[in-house]
């Protein structure tokens, strides 16, 4: 067992690199220990540092999240100098808000214990392999994250703390049982709900519009008949996937015999390790060894490596690439020969070379039908970049027409319908592709045809050269041609206007014990009773829920437009209490309850940023 986490944790084994994905968490939580003081921090925060390459690190974290979140589309937000700035911002201020948590805990006397960050160590499920605690893949995040095992067990152990205290600040907030009671028949309330419905289409067929309500209704919305932007556009596009190449046995045979270090595998050798505190300690392993010890006995009962110890000394099969330098430099050349005392970094050695796997080169047939594939793309790609090439300038050279970027390319350009910025042809929907034509630089003068396009490169494997052939600017539509359209709106506006009005004198009718009569002589006349819930999202369901509630053995009335924009007479008959399943019940309170603690949560850190002396450096300074 670990009785010591520096002990532990400051292991050889934790030099070793390979190829895995960091923990986004881990590097969000890495604290000032990372870089040592200096003169240009990005801010102190009560006289504590946040170093510059402590922010820069914590930058370039955030980037690379960004960018496998984003893909491409990072890449276009990258390029914008004001959304970088608000990046960088919000690194710092997440960084002060650590430190500001750490300070607080610390005041607080919070803390975490070695055996709860082993526990947290082994129990990381990107530390596992089919649920249990992996050696090497251990070793790799550590090693990529450019990390020891002190700073990696010390931002575990802020990042614990830290979480400590959020949780003690989100454990506060609570609801009494009565309190629980109440909202939740609220929230599951019911209600009773008649609706008699007036069409308002059919209101609309009835009324009449003069040509000056038309006018008038047309000159204070012009704004709402207006015919958008519209294009048309000629383009030849060249496609990579379309030039296919002929590859010879000569080709692949030239590209393997160039390119062997990509089909071989490097020598591979495998070590164990035993790792002491002291060098008396190293030699006095070193001396059982000579008289006969087991290794890997000796390794779990001495070594301070509690990683490699478990596996009786053993670190698996390493390549160069992945061997530390206290391994490569120990002078071990043959199967089972044992090292001297090492001293290294994390304090002595003692090495045994257990196995040696020779290089080896995969056979060409092996990899024949791989390297030709590849070999297929490589000349397609320079034979369309070459032809883009040819295209470009034929396209320069005759700036009236595409008809010389034709016979170069030895296919007809495409002529497209109209469309507008909301509607770009399919073929077209790339973004490089759409600046061009929009940005304004190929439109001609008065919708005449403008100039050819440059070569627009999309998706790296496939290019376009156009030219926008005619254009059509915004403009409002003559009133002759939309006046079938305002005529009806207006029909409807009035309509929508009497439906109310006639809704409103029916209610007062119901009102005064009047209705039946009323709806009869209005040809309406109340549905089937619904049982509606507070959770509807439809008009109808909303409306009955603004309702005041009935007196007793009257219903109450309202007015609400429905989903299709009739206008309906609401009856409100009964208001039912409703029940709330206990599972629901707990996650309202859940969700009421942290939300609450957020809530709170947020005052803190409002509280501490208030109380902070908090001072920008010279780097942060510069990029405001």
């Amino acid at each position: 067992m670990m009785d010591n986490l520096r002990t532990a944790a400051n292991s050889i084994v934790l030099k070793i690199i390979f190829g895995v994905i960091i923990v986004s968490f881990i590097l969000t939580g890495v604290s000032s220990y990372l870089i040592g003081g200096n003169n240009n921090y990005a801010a102190k925060v009560n006289d504590q540092e946040i170093g510059r390459a402590q922010f820069e690190n914590a930058v370039a974290s955030e980037r690379n999240r960004m960018q496998q979140q984003l893909g491409d589309q990072f890449s276009e937000l990258a390029a914008n100098e004001n959304y970088i700035k608000s990046m960088r911002q919000q690194v710092l201020n997440r960084l002060i808000d650590e430190a500001l948590l750490d300070q607080y805990a610390h005041n607080l006397h919070l803390g975490i214990s070695d055996e709860q960050v082993k526990k947290a160590i082994f129990s990381t499920q990107a530390f596992q392999t089919n649920g249990k605690f992996d050696n090497d893949r251990f070793n790799g995040i550590v090693n990529q994250m450019g990390m020891s095992a002190d700073q990696y067990a010390q931002a575990l152990r802020n990042q614990l703390t830290s979480q400590q205290l959020i949780n003690a600040v989100a454990g506060t907030d609570f609801m009494l049982k009565g309190e629980t009671d109440e909202l939740a028949a609220l929230v599951s309330q019911q209600r009773v709900v008649r609706q008699a419905l007036i069409d308002v289409n059919a209101l609309a067929a009835k009324q009449s519009v003069s040509d000056q309500e038309i006018a008038g209704f047309y000159e204070q919305n012009k704004t709402r008949f207006v015919s958008p932007e519209q294009f048309r556009v000629s383009y030849i596009k060249l496609d990579a996937a379309n030039m296919q190449q002929n590859v010879s046995d000569a080709d692949i045979q030239s590209y393997y015999d160039q390119h062997m270090d990509q089909f071989t595998q490097p020598q591979r050798n495998r070590y164990s390790v035993i790792q002491t505190k002291t060098e008396d300690d190293a030699k006095a392993v070193l001396d059982a060894l000579s008289k006969g010890a087991d290794f890997a006995a000796l390794a779990k009962e001495k070594s301070t490596d509690i990683i490699s110890a478990r596996n009786g000394g053993d670190m698996g099969w390493l390549e160069p690439a992945t061997t530390p330098d206290e391994l490569k430099n120990s002078g071990l050349k043959d199967k089972g020969q044992l090292s001297g005392v090492i001293k290294s970094s994390v304090g002595f050695l003692v090495v045994r070379l257990d196995d040696i796997q020779p290089a080896k080169a995969k056979p060409l047939s092996e990899v024949h039908d791989e390297i030709a594939a590849k070999v297929k793309q490589d000349k397609a790609l320079d034979a369309w970049y070459a032809l883009q090439q040819k295209v470009s300038e034929a396209a320069s050279n005759d700036n009236e027409s595409l008809a010389g970027a034709e016979q170069v390319a030895g296919t007809k350009a495409v002529e497209t319908g109209w469309f507008s910025r909301d509607s770009l042809p399919q073929e077209l929907n790339f973004k490089p592709v759409a600046n061009a034509i929009f940005d304004g630089g190929l439109v001609g003068v008065n919708g005449a045809p403008g100039s050819n396009s440059d070569i627009i490169t999309v998706d790296g494997d496939r290019a376009f050269v156009l030219r926008v052939s005619e254009h059509k600017a915004e403009a409002i539509k003559p009133l002759e041609e939309v006046k079938a359209q305002v005529s009806d709106i207006v029909k409807h506006n009035k309509a929508e206007q009497q439906a109310k009005l006639d809704a409103d004198k029916l209610i007062a009718e119901l009102k005064a014990g009047k209705g039946d009569d009323a709806l009869k002589a209005a040809g309406l006349s109340f549905g089937a009773a619904k049982t509606l819930t507070r959770t509807g999202q439809d008009p109808i369901s909303q409306a009955a829920f603004s309702l005041p509630l009935p007196e007793k053995d009257k219903p109450g009335y309202g007015v609400a437009n429905d989903a299709q924009g009739n206008v309906a007479i609401l009856a409100l008959d009964e208001v039912k209490a409703g029940t709330m399943p206990d599972d629901q019940k707990k996650a309202m309170v859940q969700g009421i309850t942290q939300n609450n603690a957020q809530i709170a949560f947020e005052a803190l850190m409002t509280n501490l940023r208030k109380e902070a002396k908090i001072k920008l450096g010279a780097i942060m300074e510069q990029q405001e």
